[in-house]
């Protein structure tokens, strides 16, 4: 968890961006993406202890605040894309969270929710997900699974988490110990896929858990190659007018510093690309 103060700490010192705090979620919009009677028992407590124990928390109050916060920022970030071309949640991604059940640190899908939420609005019609965590978003192709209008892609570890993979539009599976040249070149291999299907919004899955060295990643990929995935990305979709919204998902490097740099990395090249070179969005260098 202090990943998340980590990461909010560097980006504070890059004058460029504006903090809101995330307003929490209406469950009401929760359910249009999860079965409602598992969003009440998640609410009130009376979840059973062994879907808790698959989702891999203790239920508290503290947890509720927090799920429905993360569920509200990615709905805000999404929003803000929409607006502005780009937007960020400086949390969420918990793409591991089906529809009657949560799994992997995943109470509640926030990609999910917002891509329903916004539809019920009509303010987009066909949505994408990128999900480059290096654990499959199973979660995600499990919710929109023979959906024409959205496009779940997942670029993830073979031999990593779930061990029980979903089918999303485009899967791709990397062996252990992929770096950053093959990795890079797989997701050139992707992306023609997200721009050929013409999004109104790319909801952007960014964990960092392909690091070298982190603890469930299992990949190779340096600072710079996480770097250059993500321009990758964010130039990807500023060239074809696809608003992105970003939401953090995966990291688990030692020290921790490691992944929270890759993790405000990922922001600061979305701020150098989306906001015509922001001077101050300056990657910061690995330790």
């Amino acid at each position: 968890m202090r990943k998340y103060v980590m990461v909010r700490q560097l980006l504070e010192v890059n004058t460029g961006f504006e903090f809101r705090e995330a307003p929490p979620a209406d469950p009401e919009v929760i359910a249009l993406a999860h079965d409602p009677g598992y969003v009440r028992s998640i609410l009130d407590g009376s979840v059973d202890a062994r879907a808790m124990r698959r989702i891999g928390f203790p239920w508290s109050l503290a947890l509720v605040r927090r799920t429905l916060a993360s569920v509200g920022g990615t709905l805000a970030a999404a929003r803000d894309a929409l607006a502005r071309g780009w937007g960020g949640n400086l949390a969420g991604g918990t793409h591991h969270a089906f529809r009657g059940e949560g799994s992997g640190f995943c109470v509640f899908n926030d990609l999910a929710v917002a891509i329903f939420a916004l539809r019920r609005e009509g303010l987009l019609r066909r949505a994408a997900v990128l999900d480059l965590d290096v654990h499959q978003g199973d979660g995600t192709a499990a919710i929109f699974a023979g959906d024409p209008n959205v496009l779940t892609a997942s670029l993830h570890g073979r031999n990593n988490f779930p061990f029980r993979k979903q089918t999303s539009t485009v899967d791709l599976a990397l062996p252990d110990g992929t770096g950053d040249e093959e990795y890079l070149a797989a997701l050139q291999g992707v992306l023609p896929a997200v721009r050929e299907f013409s999004p109104d919004l790319l909801l952007y899955q960014s964990g960092v858990d392909a690091l070298a060295g982190d603890r469930l990643g299992r990949l190779a990929l340096t600072h710079a190659g996480l770097l250059r995935r993500d321009r990758m990305v964010f130039e990807t979709a500023r060239r074809h007018a696809i608003p992105v919204a970003v939401t953090l998902g995966g990291g688990y490097a030692e020290p921790l510093e490691l992944t929270a740099r890759a993790h405000a990395n990922t922001f600061l090249a979305a701020a150098a690309v989306w906001d015509a070179g922001s001077p101050t969005a300056q990657p910061f260098p690995p330790l």
